[in-house]
């Protein structure tokens, strides 16, 4: 849920590590904060770089990396970063869980562990609350996608995102992830964010949202929120120390300036 928070130079919340592995998805999504799509440039990040990142991100101290996109499961070598992350730090994968079939679903099933999460996108209790901005058939396939997951018994949570769409039926949503199986504790819910192709819901900039280091193949950014420029802490990407200390001279400067509360958004 949105949480609001103080701002504090030590704040554990710089040590989360969003990872941008690419960029193309398998869905348009109308709300898209990353303008993700089939025809997207996939702008891959690429295994060296993943686990050059994730070496850095454990020296540091990161206590947790997150893997998002575009849809993950599209590359080929997701597993392997998973894998390699999954090992050495507490690891989540962001997916719509429509293509986790046969093969896909085989090889994440090989590399679970304790320390892997999959968190599946459920924006609904009904495609009509779900598809109206992921797309026509997008509730079935993440449903059926969820239990397959369950019947692995692999570990997942759900995320939704409030719209127009769902917000008088949050209630619902959660008497059908409850029908599923799904303990509350493994459900949360996020406003929708004026970013990407939103054309609607908050706008959240470097001034209000609580930083959470990000990277994708361009450099490093504020939040897993936007890769757009004006979020951007630095145009290169290594060494992480690099970016995580201008991000706290940033974070310093706003406290500065009178700010005393940020948002936590994810």
């Amino acid at each position: 849920m949105l949480e609001i928070q103080p701002v504090c130079s030590n704040s554990a919340f710089l040590w989360k590590l969003w990872i941008y592995t690419n960029y193309d998805c398998n869905l348009r999504c109308s709300y898209c904060v990353a303008k993700s799509s089939p025809n997207a440039p996939r702008r891959m990040l690429g295994l060296v770089n993943v686990k050059r990142l994730v070496d850095e991100a454990t020296e540091l101290g990161f206590s947790e990396i997150y893997f998002t996109g575009g849809e993950p499961f599209i590359l080929n070598d997701i597993y392997e970063m998973l894998d390699y992350s999954s090992q050495k730090i507490p690891t989540t994968v962001l997916t719509n869980a429509m293509i986790l079939r046969g093969s896909r679903l085989e090889r994440l099933t090989e590399i679970a562990n304790d320390n892997l999460v999959i968190q599946v996108s459920l924006d609904g209790a009904t495609p009509i609350q779900h598809d109206a901005y992921r797309g026509r058939g997008s509730w079935e396939k993440a449903v059926e996608g969820i239990r397959l997951l369950q019947e692995r018994h692999l570990q997942f949570k759900l995320s939704t995102t409030e719209t127009p769409a769902n917000t008088a039926h949050l209630d619902e949503i959660c008497d059908f992830h409850r029908n599923m199986g799904i303990p509350d504790k493994d459900h949360f819910v996020r406003p929708l964010a004026k970013r990407g192709y939103s054309k609607e819901g908050l706008e959240l900039d470097m001034t209000n949202l609580n930083p959470e280091v990000t990277v994708n193949v361009d450099g490093v950014f504020w939040h897993p929120l936007s890769t757009d420029e004006d979020m951007q802490i630095s145009r290169t990407i290594f060494p992480l120390s690099g970016a995580v200390e201008k991000i706290q001279k940033q974070l310093d400067s706003i406290a500065l300036t009178g700010s005393s509360v940020m948002t936590t958004f994810t």
